[in-house]
């Protein structure tokens, strides 16, 4: 007597984005990645480490920042004043455009970020240290660190 097979089972219906297509992103908060996910969710699972990040609520204001640690890609609420890295847990201030100034460095030219009112700031790359404000030309040193 034949034995009966059994059916296969259905298939999952295949995911459909929304219909205007809406799309927003964040960082896995186990791998780092980027993770793309339909407006409206309120997790996402990561496909490389299965890592389940919780989705801010709507209109909350996301800024990144690179950490100053292990230089990994950080966001977070628009506001905080300060971030931790999940990856090396260095604790990186967080300013808004409006709280922070720009200088070249007086020795190297290079860029220089600084918080908004600082006096001096040191440079990363030749460890001079250029004033600023008033006078720049009397007060820069160079430190041999």
């Amino acid at each position: 007597m034949p034995v009966p097979l059994a059916p296969y089972p259905t298939p999952p219906a295949p995911y459909t984005p929304p219909a205007n297509g809406a799309q927003s992103q964040l960082v896995c908060s186990g791998c780092r990645n980027l993770l793309l996910y339909p407006v409206g969710a309120t997790s996402v699972c990561c496909a490389v480490c299965n890592a389940v990040t919780a989705v801010p609520p709507p209109g909350t204001e996301m800024a990144q920042l690179v950490c100053g640690g292990c230089h990994t890609l950080l966001m977070y609420i628009r506001g905080a004043t300060s971030v931790q890295c999940s990856c090396c847990h260095t604790v990186n201030l967080a300013l808004e455009a409006n709280q922070v100034a720009h200088v070249n460095c007086g020795n190297c030219r290079m860029l220089l970020m600084y918080q908004y009112g600082a006096r001096s700031v040191k440079c990363a790359v030749c460890n001079f240290v250029t004033a600023v404000g008033a006078s720049t030309s009397t007060t820069e040193q160079k430190f041999n660190t």
